[in-house]
């Protein structure tokens, strides 16, 4: 039975008008419930944060002023967020989130975050609505505490994922890869250990091939025992931030060739939902939703 993190916090209340659509993990946790992909006993609140996992991969002082709230206001303005107790309290949440859910892929094959996949988060900084890096805490973790010897992260959300790259720049035990939109956010790039930027306006055919070329080859190459994968919704046509062109089907039949390949092999899989700002929070749902239904088709 595949395990699925959600926190009521992870809906946190934002200005009206705000672009970032943050009811969508709640009706997400209801449209799962709602059409029976997932039962109630799948769902797990994550407990206690693992501050020593968490500064393993972030600076110890970056976190501790994350709980003071002493974040300089031009650093805020980077995230993206107004900064509250609350807020902080949803970062750390997600964060932990994402490592009980390792545990629970380790054991059942496959789980997930409703929220997370939080990759524009550096070491000492947040930035783009990311403040704490969930899938880079809860690989290195994976990693010292010899749960994994190679971690692949495969990274489709429609922007770079350059706090990721830059978490594991010279780290052989983390292999990066993000394919990403060449000419969207972040304008200023890192180096993951494999970059595939498409240009505005990719389309399913060619951005599956693409996918389809990649992906088995580099799961050879890396030979991970533990995979995580940011299935983002934002490369659908409709995204208002995306800047691709692909379909909801197309989205759909990427993340199956994700999660076959993972099950296929038998290497363990978690997985964070990470961006999608269609206009319509419907279309966001359901291709979110896409992702449940298969991983349930596959493992449960």
């Amino acid at each position: 039975m595949i395990r699925v993190a959600y926190h009521p916090i992870y809906k946190h209340p934002l200005p009206l008008g705000h672009r970032f659509p943050m009811q969508k993990y709640e009706l997400l946790h209801r449209q799962l419930l709602h059409e029976g992909t997932c039962d109630p006993e799948q769902f797990f609140v994550p407990g206690k944060p693992n501050m020593q996992a968490i500064k393993a991969v972030h600076d110890p002082q970056y976190v501790e002023d994350l709980l003071a709230q002493n974040i300089e206001p031009r650093a805020a303005r980077k995230v993206g967020f107004p900064m509250s107790e609350k807020l902080i309290e949803r970062e750390f949440t997600i964060a932990q989130g994402t490592l009980e859910a390792t545990q629970f892929a380790l054991e059942h094959g496959c789980a997930l975050n409703i929220a997370g996949g939080t990759h524009h988060a550096f070491k000492s900084s947040g930035e783009a609505f990311c403040l704490l890096n969930d899938q880079a805490i809860a690989a290195k973790n994976l990693i010292q505490n010899a749960q994994a010897k190679q971690i692949l992260i495969i990274d489709l959300d429609v922007h770079q994922g350059n706090g990721t790259a830059e978490i594991f720049e010279g780290d052989d035990s983390v292999f990066t890869f993000s394919m990403h939109g060449a000419h969207n956010y972040p304008f200023r790039k890192e180096k993951s250990d494999l970059d595939i930027g498409l240009p505005n306006g990719t389309e399913d055919k060619e951005y599956l091939e693409i996918l389809a070329f990649h992906l088995p080859r580099l799961i050879d190459k890396v030979q991970p025992d533990f995979i995580f994968y940011l299935s983002g919704v934002d490369i659908l046509a409709t995204d208002k931030l995306g800047k691709l062109g692909c379909s909801m089907e197309g989205c759909k039949t990427r993340d199956r060739m994700v999660l076959e390949a993972c099950y296929q092999r038998e290497i363990p899989v978690q997985i964070s939902m990470g961006g999608g700002y269609s206009p319509d929070i419907k279309i966001i749902l359901e291709a979110h939703a896409n992702t449940y239904r298969l991983a349930h088709e596959l493992w449960n």
